[in-house]
């Protein structure tokens, strides 16, 4: 069985990111899912690796003194300490080549240390936080660059001649389903109802909210995730006609879903990403029409009429507004395929088919 260490961007969590997605389908591998470095004084990392899924066990890196590169000795001392450590890991389990696989320009430090027959960088956003040479050091020395959009691809081609478009997927079976309970939340509200499915970040743009709720006095809104504290929120909990309905487990959000006239995708933060997020697919499996609220001269993702996209705060409404007029057996099957298209399944399908051309797997 081929051994697959993954150094990942995000910790293991229970709504799993895109990396969890792909390294819980890797068929034929035993996947080392390496999370980034716990907060000094953590000591997670003296405990054993957990097993989270067939095939992959997690461990979490100890603490670094520090990810800034000009404090040069505690810099270095940070990343042999990480090396050090995954080392070990491997020793212990007999692992001598393993193909890498890198989700975060931070690991590129770490390659120097480390054995591989083959090394994968997948790009799944815009790292603006990271020194640009992070990235393409990493993507230079990739065998195969995956990239989430098509935007990612042009900015990494100067980097490498290997690089495929996978966009992010969904759990289709589980957004498609129709054995559906309304939840009382949604059961309380009036109609039209609006609603967003995702984490409510404290940069996320609620300015669609607060024009559409201004034009239409009459709609009502619904956001269903983990909620950071912004002034946005607060404003929003002010509102008559707004529902936050806080986090709730993965398989529950369905029900809500299902029960809204339109599904809002709100962008985040003030850098463009062309970067679809999953939840547009997970909206799109559930066969419901879409109003996203898009960075200025950004493409469309989907032909007319499948999802509503304006980058104004007004237009925003006015698709909205189509979207809730919209009445089509056809476009509601036309986006569940789309949905079905984009199967966490059938991206991990194309992924693996890739590695094994290049022998990676």
């Amino acid at each position: 069985m081929r051994e697959l260490v993954c150094l990942a961007p995000d910790p293991w969590q229970s709504v799993p990111t895109r990396t969890q997605q792909l390294m819980s389908r890797m068929q034929g591998a035993e996947v080392l899912y390496f999370e980034p470095p716990e907060p000094r004084g953590g000591k997670e990392h003296k405990k054993p690796g957990r097993k989270t899924r067939p095939g992959v066990t997690v461990y979490t890196l100890p603490p670094v003194p520090t990810m800034d590169e000009r404090k040069k000795l505690r810099f270095q001392h940070g990343r042999r300490r990480a090396a050090e450590f995954i080392l070990e890991i491997l020793r212990k389990r007999g692992v001598r080549e393993p193909t890498i696989w890198c989700a975060t320009p931070a690991a590129v430090h770490l390659l120097d240390f480390l054995p591989y027959r083959g090394l994968v960088y997948d790009c799944g956003r815009y790292w603006t936080g990271f020194p640009p040479a992070w990235e393409s050091d990493l993507a230079i020395q990739a065998d195969l660059v995956f990239a989430a959009s098509e935007g990612l691809k042009d900015r990494l081609t100067p980097c490498s001649n290997n690089i495929a478009v996978v966009e992010n997927g969904c759990n289709f079976p589980m957004f498609a389903r129709t054995d559906i309970e309304a939840p009382e939340e949604t059961l309380a509200a009036g109609r039209p109802l609006l609603g967003y499915a995702g984490t409510l970040w404290a940069d996320l743009d609620y300015g669609p909210v607060f024009t559409a709720a201004a034009a239409h006095p009459d709609w009502w809104f619904m956001l269903v995730g983990r909620q950071e504290d912004s002034p946005g929120l607060r404003r929003l909990k002010t509102m008559e006609r707004v529902i936050l309905a806080d986090r709730h487990p993965l398989i529950e959000v369905p029900d809500y879903i299902h029960q809204w006239d339109v599904c809002m995708d709100l962008r985040r933060g003030g850098n463009a990403s062309d970067v679809c997020p999953g939840r547009v697919f997970e909206y799109l499996a559930a066969g419901k029409p879409v109003a996203r609220h898009s960075f200025p001269g950004q493409l469309e993702d989907f032909s007319s009429g499948i999802v509503y996209q304006s980058d104004e705060l007004h237009g925003f409404v006015a698709a909205c507004e189509r979207a809730m007029q919209e009445n089509s057996p056809w476009l509601q099957k036309r986006r569940r395929d789309l949905g079905e298209h984009a199967a966490w399944d059938r991206r991990s399908e194309l992924v693996r088919k890739l590695m094994e051309g290049n022998m990676l797997l």
